[in-house]
């Protein structure tokens, strides 16, 4: 007993010794773009791969990549807060192009690229189908975080992070469904397929839909922010491994409840301070798992085994892209045509080209069964199909953009409103002067003070009004603010009210429709 508790210490101590290897690593990279400069041009997510392809090479091995690291502990919380942080309003919007592209866009990406592999690369079917699958899941994280960081329009973002989300637990259900047909546990009817879906998918909407809307109702009941903020995280891991249990698909079920409670439970149950501290919590544990997954992405890649099916891994890129090309731009005019909303020309080429593939991919090919014969070879083309995208397709997004005409004036709003808040700060500042007259203080301080402070509002906003004479669209920025300001006050007030108890249930906002309606 004693040499197993001691053998056991032991393990706890070297995985421990891992993990702060790897986080060293990682948080150590995310400094290189504050010392040098020019590391500001690649995204910091990209940035860990290429570090982690610098210790691959030298074969330095951080930690060993699983299926189940990957699926239990570091998936959860990505999908969770990117539902959390993803408006429904906006997502509501565009529902059918992103379950076009989640659905059809995997079959066909599935198809297409297991018909590729099987004529030109001699694949068998099964091995060039489970190829497909376990690149059907796309991994935009690194192009959404620069769209952010570029200001360009929401509506790509909530296309590219919605598509994401949802066809996460498509390609998961599409990938155990094939693994069981060659070990004879399935049957390739359509009949079954569409059962299977059905039940998987129904099962995680059901589960995930209960345990969103309970801890909803759960934190109307206190005001405890640690402990609301610990229910989020228990919320995400929870559901995953519930639904998982149950037969259904833990990812669906993660986004679902991820969704209700950053759109609904943040509403009724949280206060804004809560709601802030939850988010920036979210926020931290997003950066913390990215740094360690696109860290170990880059470390596991193992030359010798690229080098080997370099051709097939060549085969699968051209056909993984040309059947992203196809469905992005069949599935849009598809979506035209059922709906009044279009979706731009540009704005396919970018959903096209930034549909990367990331850590959902390689963990579906390391869970491949071992008694499969072409196991090796799976893992060694999907990882490196997933370098390509990582490395080709996302250092060339920000170009692809410019080109595009897409990138936002980010730099422009930033100083807009910075100007904005300083006004606003000076405002209040004179206001104070003006009413706080006390004893003692002579008179001719006061108005001395005054106008120094009015002579920098004078200047403030002659600064303003130039940007707004320069450009026209900077108005925008503020109008938006003011609108999600007026949004949140609606949405504070019902959850106030149904938390002193003077309403039993919450209302549906309606100022959004009166908005758009005045519009």
């Amino acid at each position: 007993m004693t040499l197993a508790s001691a053998i056991g210490e032991e393990v706890i101590a070297g995985n421990i010794k891992q993990f702060l290897l790897v986080l060293s690593v990682s948080l150590g990279v995310a400094t290189l773009p504050q010392i040098f400069s020019w590391f500001r041009q690649i995204p910091y997510t990209l940035l860990l791969v290429i570090v982690g392809l610098g210790l691959a090479f030298v074969d330095i091995r951080l930690v060993n990549l699983s299926p189940e690291l990957i699926l239990l502990i570091f998936l959860p919380p990505l999908l969770f807060e990117a539902a959390w942080n993803l408006k429904w309003l906006e997502l509501k919007q565009d529902f059918l192009p992103i379950c076009l592209y989640a659905v059809l866009g995997v079959v066909i990406s599935i198809v297409g690229v297991a018909i590729g592999l099987n004529q030109f690369a001699g694949l068998s079917l099964t091995t060039a189908l489970l190829i497909g699958a376990s690149l059907s899941a796309t991994d935009p994280v690194s192009v959404t975080a620069l769209f952010r960081e570029l200001g360009v329009g929401s509506r790509l973002s909530t296309l590219m992070e919605g598509e994401s989300l949802f066809n996460d637990g498509m390609a998961v259900v599409a990938f155990g469904f094939l693994v069981a047909l060659p070990l004879g546990n399935a049957r390739l009817q359509l009949q079954p397929i569409l059962l299977q879906l059905f039940t998987v998918v129904g099962i995680g909407v059901a589960v995930g839909a209960l345990i969103g809307f309970s801890i909803s109702y759960l934190t109307q009941r206190f005001d405890l922010p640690l402990v609301e903020q610990s229910l989020t995280l228990v919320s995400a891991y929870g559901t995953y491994l519930i639904i998982e249990d149950l037969g259904g698909s833990g990812v669906i079920g993660v986004v679902t409840t991820g969704l209700i409670l950053g759109n609904f439970g943040s509403r009724i149950g949280m206060n804004p301070r809560t709601r802030i501290i939850v988010s920036e919590f979210w926020e931290f544990l997003a950066f913390f798992v990215n740094s360690i997954v696109f860290l170990l992405i880059g470390d596991q890649i193992h030359f010798t085994s690229l080098a080997e099916n370099l051709h097939i891994i060549g085969i699968t890129v051209g056909a993984m892209i040309l059947m992203r090309l196809i469905a992005i731009y069949l599935l849009s005019n598809l979506s035209t045509r059922l709906t009044s909303s279009e979706i731009s020309l540009p704005d396919q080429t970018i959903l096209w080209w930034g549909g990367l593939r990331g850590s959902v991919s390689i963990a579906l090919a390391l869970s491949v069964p071992t008694i499969l014969p072409e196991r090796e070879k799976i893992i060694a083309t999907v990882f490196g199909v997933v370098l390509f995208t990582l490395l080709v397709q996302g250092l060339t997004i920000k170009p692809l953009l410019q080109k595009l005409n897409l990138l936002g004036d980010a730099p422009l709003r930033d100083r807009y409103l910075e100007l904005l808040a300083r006004y606003v700060a000076l405002e209040r500042v004179l206001q104070h002067l003006q009413t706080d007259h006390r004893p003692g203080i002579d008179q001719e301080f006061y108005r001395y003070q005054e106008a120094l402070i009015k002579g920098e509002l004078e200047d403030l906003q002659t600064e303003i009004d130039k940007l707004q004479t320069e450009y026209p669209n900077v108005k925008s920025f503020t109008l938006e603010q003011l609108r999600g300001e007026l949004l949140a006050i609606e949405a504070d007030t019902y959850a106030e009210f149904v938390r002193s108890g003077r309403l039993s249930k919450e209302l549906a906002p309606m100022l959004q429709e009166v908005l758009q309606k005045g519009e």
